[in-house]
């Protein structure tokens, strides 16, 4: 545009020269003759010889149209710049004003998107699923006045089922209910709710462990003492963990890992859950203690009083929550050493002492990544508390099984061969606790619990493979063969 201004003004300029060159010379020429003639006819005007005439000469007329020239061009100039300029303003103030139009239509869709969202979560929250937390010792009832009351007023936690939570034997699918409806459960969903309340997959890692020990101990195997054993240890590992539950009823609705519970979501009652642990508590330990031997009942109700009075409470006291529950899980070997043998031996110990170390890599891998929830329900863990000491107990304890492990052959209650079989394993397991040590993400956090789920199965599987007598002969007239024939006498 500005070029095409400039070649407009300089054609205007040349055409106004042209045009005033023309008009000059033609009125100097004419004045030129008027002169001449008017002095040819004048004698007085021709003697004065000293009078110059009057001439208008083509210079002085020359100089005035440069002059003139000069002052049409310097106009013509100035007239050019402003218009250039006026047009570039006016460009520049449509393109702001085209870039305030777009900024407002571009707020004004995202506050129209924000309120269509806000919108939308309150009607999602309305027609949400919403539930009552049955604490212990109360039982909720629905009430006349609940749909006249507000969503606060109508809740006592508020608990929404987690899609994102895998399925297992464990968790059930939830459905929305508008509006508040009666639990009634059919006798054919008791098995597996009761399941549910007994944390199947915990209890049959307890059972496992406690049939490797009464397997690796010096006693003879007896299909029935291992039978009672394997079913006192069950019953009384399902009512520590249905008590634990009871218990842990308000804490566990705020934590997205146990919030689709069975008590948590009102599917038995208090009542009902207590009465199940309390019945399979005593049945377990009286199997124990009438078909087996006193002693094993004893270790089990140990393990029964520690988990449900010492390690469920100190959860959310202090973090040695974590070295009583690692107790808790080192017993079970020893119900069913002292089930086979009706004592306790050194290897019986070695053999808890493995069990003993490894909760601790196997744990604090999995509290890694469960932080925020275990601080979502104020349970006091190393991962939330000191990360540092998490990581650090996790590799101590790796490196503490190798050296059970060595340490096995040496009383006597394997062959070395033991030994070597579990060194690469073990290595492998303490490589992955280092790793976990030093870079401290979620990744090497579960790569180190997945191993540990798979280290544990093997450990006792290769000891029962490579299993010495720690005495030729076999003691007959042990506690547990006298237990059996006591019953069938």
């Amino acid at each position: 545009m500005a070029t095409y201004m400039k070649f407009v003004c300089f054609r205007s300029r040349r055409a106004v020269y042209d045009v005033y060159w023309q008009q000059m010379c033609l009125l100097s020429h004419i004045r030129c003759i008027v002169l001449r003639r008017s002095t040819s006819h004048n004698p007085a005007f021709q003697l004065s010889s000293r009078r110059r005439p009057t001439v208008c000469h083509f210079s002085t007329s020359c100089s005035t149209f440069r002059k003139d020239f000069r002052n049409i061009t310097t106009k013509t100039n100035q007239l050019g710049t402003t218009k250039a300029l006026v047009e570039e303003t006016k460009e520049s103030r449509n393109k702001k004003n085209l870039t305030k139009e777009i900024t407002k239509k571009k707020n004004e869709y995202l506050l129209k998107n924000e309120n269509i969202k806000e919108k939308n979560i309150l009607e999602l929250n309305e027609k949400r699923t919403l539930y009552k937390v049955q604490l212990p010792g109360q039982r909720l009832e629905p009430t006349e006045d609940d749909n006249n009351k507000s969503v606060s007023e109508q809740l006592v936690a508020h608990v929404v089922p987690c899609p994102i939570e895998p399925e297992d034997g464990n968790k059930d699918k939830t459905e929305d209910i508008s509006e508040w409806v009666e639990n009634k459960v059919q006798f054919r969903e008791l098995p597996s709710l009761y399941m549910q309340l007994s944390k199947s997959r915990l209890t049959g890692l307890v059972v496992l462990s406690a049939m490797a020990g009464y397997g690796m101990s010096s006693g003879d195997f007896i299909p029935m003492t291992f039978a009672l054993m394997s079913l006192g240890t069950f019953l009384t590992s399902c009512s520590a963990n249905a008590m634990n539950q009871f218990f842990e009823v308000p804490f566990d609705s705020q934590m997205l890992r146990t919030r689709n519970r069975v008590l948590v979501r009102g599917l038995l009652s208090s009542t009902h859950s207590v009465g199940f642990a309390m019945t399979a508590g005593l049945s377990g330990i009286a199997i124990l203690g009438l078909f087996v031997n006193p002693l094993s009942a004893a270790i089990a109700f140990s393990t029964w009083a520690l988990y449900t009075m010492a390690y469920t409470p100190l959860k959310r006291i202090s973090i040695i929550n974590t070295w009583v529950g690692a107790v808790v899980g080192a017993l079970p070997p020893l119900i069913g050493w002292s089930a086979s043998s009706g004592s306790l031996q050194g290897g019986a110990l070695v053999l808890a002492g493995i069990l003993y170390a490894w909760q601790f890599p196997h744990f604090n891998a999995l509290s890694w990544n469960l932080r925020k929830d275990y601080s979502r329900g104020g349970y006091r863990m190393m991962a939330t508390t000191d990360p540092g000491l998490c990581r650090r107990v996790a590799l101590r304890h790796c490196v503490g099984i190798t050296g059970l492990c060595t340490l096995a052959p040496v009383i006597g209650l394997t062959t070395w061969a033991f030994a070597l079989d579990t060194l690469p394993i073990n290595l492998w397991f303490t490589w992955l606790a280092w790793r976990f040590h030093q870079k401290a993400d979620s990744h090497s956090a579960k790569q180190l619990f997945r191993f540990s789920l798979l280290h544990l199965p093997i450990i006792m599987l290769l000891m029962i493979i490579s299993k010495k007598k720690l005495s030729p002969d076999s003691e007959k007239n042990s506690l547990a063969n006298w237990s059996v024939k006591k019953e069938f006498e």
